[in-house]
């Protein structure tokens, strides 16, 4: 089922989450074991991030150094799909514009399709790290609009290149919004705009960044609307569980923090900051059911227990 049907068919408020694949060598034990505690709430889509590969040299034992260019966290494809077969849950894939080739998307977007996958998110990406021209060394897309136009490309059965009866995929396909704008873009209403191309370029729904202010999405929704973007925007929820998240996400997420949030620090205890975040998600969250959100995208990555305390607060 397509994410934009379970919204369409909304007789409840949905929860979905966004999950990320474990490390190289990891077992994907400790996936489902996450998964299965997350069931209860009957998500309607599970997202399974990607991230661009690192470049790093190791010494090859006669003092040279060898450039290596390595995924830490591989296995999008393949725990989406056993995700998908384990537990009778759609998930969503996250497909990446950076360090992937046009022929490689393809071949991802065949392999997905044989799977029956249905959905998936489509996002630029971080650039490799390390090496700002490793990102641009392949035929790739630039642009997270760029992604969407290939997948959109396939749905209506035109591949790179020319074949005879191709068959027509039919993903839905998401992306990524930003209520408090990209950090490369100039402001909000630029990026704005750049949203309104993968919109016209064939995306289907929109899943928002972590915000910690609900004014800002419904702000950040309300100017979507006035661009003529009239797809669902799903709010994407984080709950402030560390002393470290203060101040590691409003750096690596270029997000503000109420000022509420920010006093969070005079606080002794890890226990008091736990709760503190955890009080703050639920209170946010009932404020987007009430406003009617169209679902609540929690990111929770490796660990279930705080946002299942969370969640069972309105199931």
């Amino acid at each position: 089922m397509k994410v934009t049907e379970f919204l369409e068919n909304k007789n409840k408020t949905h929860f979905s989450f966004e999950i990320i694949p474990p490390f190289r060598g990891g077992s994907i034990d400790t996936v489902f074991s996450l998964v299965e505690d997350l069931m209860r709430f009957d998500p309607p889509f599970i997202d399974l991030t990607s991230r661009s590969a690192e470049e790093y040299y190791q010494d090859d034992g006669d003092g040279n150094l060898v450039q290596h260019i390595r995924r830490k966290r591989p296995g999008t494809i393949g725990m989406s799909a056993a995700i998908k077969n384990k537990f009778n849950v759609e998930t969503v894939p996250h497909l990446l514009c950076s360090g992937f080739s046009k022929e490689e998307t393809e071949d991802a977007l065949i392999e997905l399709n044989y799977l029956g996958i249905k959905n998936v998110l489509a996002v630029r990406g971080d650039e490799l790290r390390n090496d700002h021209n490793l990102s641009k060394s392949k035929n790739s897309n630039f642009y997270a609009s760029d992604l969407v136009k290939q997948i959109k490309d396939m749905n209506e059965g035109r591949y790179l290149e020319p074949l005879i009866d191709p068959f027509k995929s039919d993903f839905c396909i998401g992306v990524g919004g930003y209520p408090e704008k990209h950090f490369e873009a100039i402001d909000l209403k630029t990026d704005i705009s750049h949203l309104k191309e993968k919109v016209d370029s064939g995306a289907d729904y929109i899943v928002t960044q972590m915000f910690f202010d609900n004014k800002v999405y419904f702000d950040f929704v309300d100017k979507c609307r006035d661009e003529g973007i009239e797809i669902p925007i799903i709010p994407g929820i984080k709950i402030l569980s560390t002393e470290k998240h203060l101040t590691a996400l409003p750096k690596h997420f270029f997000i503000d923090l109420p000022k509420e949030l920010k006093d969070l620090t005079q606080l002794k205890t890890k226990n008091e900051i736990r709760n503190a975040g955890k009080k703050w998600a639920i209170k946010q969250i009932q404020e987007l059911i009430e406003r009617d959100a169209p679902c609540i995208h929690l990111y929770i990555m490796a660990s279930s227990k705080l946002a299942s305390e969370v969640v069972s607060e309105f199931i």
